[in-house]
């Protein structure tokens, strides 16, 4: 599961949250639970936006601590995220070729807002990059 870590500090009328990771995330909550629900819309919004503007998202790190929270990112942004972190510099049009899809199908599966893989191709990009591909529920 990919999660980034936020510091979630309380403050005179709520909680505010910051992300050490992406500095342009930050968001408040009056209660915990409200904070860390914003929280996570916060950074999901804003990494599937930096993410369809070809920024560089960032790693997580591996900061912990007291106050520090960690958020997932929504499965739909991260499968995303991997699929462009596993092409790493090759071109699309060559791993679509290699997956037997057009490059514009293949174009979508690495667009947050477009992709909606199957298990089968999430298998089949697996064997492709000489990976496993593995499923779960938390």
């Amino acid at each position: 599961m990919l999660a980034y870590p936020a510091y979630i500090e309380k403050q005179d009328d709520g909680y505010l949250v910051t992300f050490p990771d992406l500095e342009n995330v930050m968001t408040y909550g009056s209660t915990i639970e409200e904070a860390l629900h914003n929280a996570e819309e916060a950074l999901n919004g804003c990494i599937e936006s930096d993410f369809e503007r070809n920024f560089v998202i960032p790693s997580p790190s591996a900061v912990a601590g007291d106050n520090t929270y960690s958020i997932p990112v929504a499965p739909h942004i991260a499968v995303a995220i991997m699929l462009r972190t596993l092409r790493a510099d090759r071109p699309q049009t060559e791993v679509a070729r290699q997956l037997n899809i057009s490059y514009q199908v293949y174009q979508r599966l690495e667009n947050p807002r477009k992709a909606n893989p199957t298990v089968k191709t999430l298998e089949k990009i697996a064997r492709v990059f000489g990976k496993r591909f593995e499923l779960g529920f938390v």
